[in-house]
C-alpha cells in the first residue's frame, strides 16, 4: 500500500512535531499500540486507572495531542484514551476508511473490546464527531454518552463559501508555499489563532495526501435507532457544519439528543475557554 507521506523527510518532520505537542503538555501519558483488522492504532492514555473511562476522537489533518490539549482537564475525572486516527497525519495505521460505510464504527468498537471497556464515554471535535455516531449506529451498547463538538456527519455548510474561504487558500497555500495561505485558511476556521497548528498544517498541506472526500451527513432513519444521550456542541461562525443549522437538524433526528449548545462567537475550531466550558460540562 503505498504511503500516505509524500515523503519520508516530510512524515519525520510531521513526527516531530506530534512529539513535540505530546512533550509540551508535561502530562504523563502511556503510548499503546491497538492491533485492529483495519491496522495498528496508536493510542495515548492518560489520567487515573481508576477513573471512568472517556474516548477522545480528534479531528481532521490532527493527531491524539491536540485533543488530549484541547480537553486536558477531562483527566481530573477520567481516565483518557486519545485515539489517532486512521490515515491521519499521525502514529496509527494509513489505512483509509470509506466514510459512507460502517468501517469507522467497526473500527472503533474493535478498539473498545481490545481495551476491554464496557462503559464508555466519547467525546469527539469536528471528524472525530463523525466518528462517534458510526460507533453508535454500528453497535452502541458499550457506550454511555457523547459529547460532539462541531461535530462532521449531521449538516455540511455551503460548498462555495467553504471553497473561497478555506480549501482555495489551503490549495494556494500547497502550490506557492506562502505563509499567508495557511494564515488566511486558520482566520476562516479558528476562533483564535493558534501558533502549533500553525506550523503543524504548513507541513502536513505539503507533505500528507489528504482526503478531499464529501463529507456524508447522517440518514434520519439512523439518527432515530440510536439511543446513547448526545450533546452538541455547535459554532455559530462555523463554514463547515453551520451551528445554527445542525441544532435544528439534530433536534429533528435523534430522539437521543440530550442538550445542544450554540457558542454564539465560535468559528469551526474553538477557543480555550469555550473547550474549558466543554470540559466542565462532560464532567459534571
Amino acid at each position: 500500500m503505498k504511503s500516505l507521506f509524500k515523503s519520508e523527510q516530510g512524515k519525520a518532520e510531521i513526527v516531530q512535531l506530534y512529539d513535540e505537542k505530546l512533550n509540551s503538555l508535561n502530562m504523563d501519558v502511556e503510548s499503546i499500540q491497538v492491533n485492529t483488522s483495519f491496522g495498528t492504532t496508536n493510542i495515548l492514555v492518560t489520567g487515573n486507572a481508576e477513573n471512568p473511562p472517556i474516548i477522545l476522537v480528534h479531528g481532521s489533518n490532527g493527531c491524539a495531542p491536540i485533543a488530549l490539549e484541547t480537553y486536558r482537564n477531562l483527566t481530573k475525572s477520567y481516565r483518557v484514551y486519545a485515539v489517532d486516527v486512521l490515515a491521519q497525519p499521525n502514529k496509527s495505521a494509513e489505512t483509509r476508511l470509506s466514510m459512507k460505510g460502517d468501517a469507522y464504527g467497526k473500527w472503533m468498537n474493535e478498539i473498545i473490546d481490545k481495551l476491554n471497556l464496557d462503559i464508555v464515554t466519547m467525546a469527539g471535535f469536528s471528524f472525530g464527531g463523525l466518528v462517534i455516531l458510526k460507533t453508535l449506529e454500528y453497535d452502541e451498547r458499550k457506550i454511555k454518552a457523547v459529547y460532539l463538538s462541531a461535530p462532521a456527519y449531521i449538516v455540511n455548510g455551503n460548498p462555495l463559501k467553504a471553497l473561497f474561504r478555506v480549501f482555495i487558500p489551503m490549495k494556494r497555500y500547497m502550490r506557492t508555499k506562502k505563509p499567508k495561505y495557511v494564515e488566511k485558511f486558520l482566520a476562516a476556521v479558528f476562533t483564535e489563532r493558534d501558533p502549533f497548528a500553525i506550523d503543524f498544517l504548513s507541513r502536513v498541506f505539503l507533505a500528507f495526501e489528504m482526503d478531499f472526500t464529501p463529507v456524508p451527513v447522517i440518514a434520519a432513519t439512523k439518527a432515530k435507532t440510536i439511543k446513547t444521550p448526545i450533546t452538541i456542541f455547535a459554532a455559530k461562525h462555523d463554514i463547515l457544519f453551520p451551528g445554527e443549522k445542525m441544532i435544528r437538524r439534530a433536534t429533528k433526528i435523534f430522539p437521543s439528543l440530550k442538550e445542544t449548545r450554540l457558542f454564539e462567537d465560535s468559528k469551526h475550531v474553538q477557543n480555550k475557554a469555550q473547550n474549558e466550558r466543554i470540559e466542565e460540562i462532560i464532567m459534571q
